[in-house]
């Protein structure tokens, strides 16, 4: 070892503290082997080459280390404290500390395994959002793996890890003691580090290729986890780039057909009229959200494994929207697209931000024209803050609690089987055609979700898969439409079949189009004429689209175009994943990063465009809807009492 390495590590392991020495070795080397085991469970080859998999374990070594020093300080005053006429109680004391450091080691792999199956993806402020809502996801744990088996693996594995490692360091408890001073200043450095680590560390070191699944191996399970809770709310326009608030909303104005803001018309540029054309078609909305029904599970998207016969048959009897993309890559993102008309700005949907509360959205505009919002949930509908947020926005809730025990046909952690919840919203929307109240439902369904149960005998697929478990929803929506059409109400009302997001993650690229691809169908006998609308829209476009359809005039703020007519001009879409925003536009997808960071790729390849006068012209779009809609929220111009000020 070389002088200067040598002084160093005598100064950090110095006599018994050589026993951290081996700690912080045997947690790089666990991190190394999980961080091997998600590349090999990706599945892709070139992942293994030389040039690709090395940069990413020397960068996931830093952050490995960061997360090691902060469990190093305790550990280092004990070994340099620990008075030397005990040698036994230190060895106990050991062989407990180094047992529950192994088993966390092994417990957090494991947990990083079942996350990346889930998500394609290290933790992030998914994983921070899951520990508010336990119950849920334990459960969802437990009913999706064989929870005995893998607890004895992750116990096998924890007491092998800890028997060699405790016998590496068991014999370094009789190491010769240095002097106090010497020990006292080591245990000072290790005091020191995590401080040092915390300034020295920064979640972009792992974005060092143009590969995402390249990038998300570069990354510490511990340190993301920790970054993801600092950082799941971010102010858009200090983290983001930015424009002149003049030229975004200028940029904006043209987007929705108006003139530029001038002292004349000092309004946001989003906030305009909407004239209606009448007669207003005064029909009932059912508008329902399936759980992760990606467009390429559908028989009219080019499948051909049988799993959407109904659907399908919607799809050829109604008005199919064949490009039409979510937001997000989860439930509340969707349901903050759908139901608010709003990009997905950087952090968490607003769905579960704190100041949800009085929002423009669809259900209001309903509500001025005499409808009942309702939104209609097969879980328990605290789960991400959905009753909070819909109740708080004039919405009607009823969630699985509002069905009797002897009317469940079956039930998982999630919630009831999704025919059980189209069944509770037959009975529900009876009521309201009873008393002559016209209604808009907003119906979400639960059971296409890992671990993917619905009750025997349905479908001639067994539970327990992705594919199972889609021709069981498909299954249920029509039953439900059987059943709501022997209603009066089936005549005068309007279905809205969309998904809240596909059930992929994380591509190549951080927001491949294809990832977000979802199927829209609108059905309405006699007062929808089948087709297909091939523009390109955005989830946020679908609450316009609807009330268009229906011929409602509004003062609106939404985000979103109707697709029928002005989607035509202004056909793009947006997408997010965890940090980064996006903008599709003519094959081209703007990705924007916190510290202003920006990439702009074609949408087929991923591979970054350089830039010109078209892409220069997405990307200023692209900011100025994020830098806008950020703005708006964060100002309370969303807000319904906004009007009146």
């Amino acid at each position: 070892m070389p002088p200067l390495l040598r002084r160093i590590d005598s100064a950090l392991f110095p006599a018994r503290l050589a026993i951290l020495r081996e700690f912080l070795v045997a947690f790089l080397a666990v991190n190394a082997v999980v961080r091997v085991a998600l590349a090999a469970y990706n599945g892709e080859p070139s992942l293994f080459l030389p040039w690709r998999l090395l940069p990413a374990m020397a960068i996931g070594a830093v952050f490995d280390l960061g997360a090691a020093i902060f469990a190093a300080p305790p550990l280092a005053a004990l070994l340099a404290w620990w008075p030397e006429r005990y040698p036994r109680g230190l060895k106990a004391i050991l062989a407990l500390m180094f047992l529950v450091l192994s088993g966390v080691m092994v417990f957090v792999g494991a947990s990083e395994l079942v996350f990346w199956n889930e998500f394609a993806s290290r933790f992030n402020f998914i994983a921070v959002d899951y520990l508010v809502y336990t119950n849920e996801v334990i459960g969802n744990i437990r009913e999706s793996y064989n929870m005995p088996l893998l607890l004895s693996l992750v116990g096998a594995v924890s007491a092998a890890l800890w028997w060699v490692l405790f016998r590496r360091v068991a014999p370094g408890i009789a190491a010769p003691r240095a002097s106090l001073g010497v020990r006292s200043r080591a245990v000072a450095i290790w005091a020191l580090a995590p401080f040092l680590a915390f300034a020295a560390l920064d979640a972009r070191y792992k974005e060092f290729s143009a590969d995402a699944q390249l990038n998300e191996l570069a990354g510490d399970g511990y340190f993301d986890f920790f970054h993801a809770y600092r950082a799941n709310e971010i102010d858009y326009e200090r983290f983001y780039r930015t424009l002149p608030i003049e030229r975004a909303w200028s940029i904006l104005a043209g987007e929705f057909d108006r003139p530029a803001p001038s002292a004349a018309t000092p309004e946001p540029p989003f906030e305009r009229d909407v004239g209606g054309r009448p007669p207003e078609k005064r029909l009932n909305v059912v508008l329902v959200s399936v759980e992760a029904l990606s467009a390429e599970f559908m028989a009219a998207f080019g499948n051909r494994d049988g799993l959407t016969p109904r659907l399908d048959a919607l799809a050829r009897d109604g008005l199919l929207f064949t490009r039409m993309y979510a937001t997000g890559t989860r439930t509340a993102r969707g349901l903050e697209a759908l139901t608010l008309s709003f990009p997905p700005t950087p952090g968490y949907s607003i769905v579960k931000r704190p100041d949800a509360a009085g929002l423009f959205s669809i259900g209001e505009v309903f509500k001025e024209k005499g409808y009942e919002p309702l939104y209609l949930y097969g879980g328990y509908a605290y789960f991400d803050n959905m009753k909070a947020f819909f109740s708080a926005n004039g919405y009607t809730v009823v969630d699985r609690t509002a069905i009797r025990r002897e009317d469940i046909s079956f039930e998982n952690i999630w919630g009831v089987a999704d025919e059980d919840l189209f069944k509770l919203a037959v009975s529900e929307l009876d009521k309201r055609w009873a008393a002559h109240k016209p209604f808009f439902a907003h119906i979400m369904t639960v059971s296409n979700h890992r671990p993917f149960a619905y009750p025997a005998g349905r479908i001639d697929i067994p539970p327990g898969t992705r594919e199972g478990a889609v021709k069981y929803t498909d299954f249920a929506i029509g039953q439900f439409i059987d059943r709501a059409r022997s209603r009066p109400w089936f005549a005068h009302t309007l279905f809205a079949i969309v998904a809240d997001h596909t059930h992929k993650g994380r591509g190549r690229t951080e927001l491949p189009p294809d990832n977000y691809h979802i199927p829209l169908i609108v059905y309405s006998p006699g007062e929808v004429r089948p087709g297909k609308v091939d523009t390109l829209a955005s989830q946020i476009d679908v609450a316009p689209t609807l009330l268009g359809m229906l011929g409602l005039g509004y003062r609106s703020r939404f985000f979103g175009h109707d697709v029928l007519r002005e989607g035509t001009k202004h056909g793009r879409a947006f997408f997010a994943n965890y940090q980064t925003v996006g903008y599709y536009r003519d094959g081209i997808v703007v990705e924007l990063k916190p510290k202003g960071r920006y990439r702009v790729a074609d949408a087929e390849t991923g591979r970054a465009l350089q830039e010109d006068a078209h892409t220069a012209r997405l990307l200023d779009e692209a900011v100025s809807y994020y830098q806008v809609a950020s703005r708006a929220y964060r100002t309370g111009q969303l807000r319904i009492a906004a009007r009146a000020e």
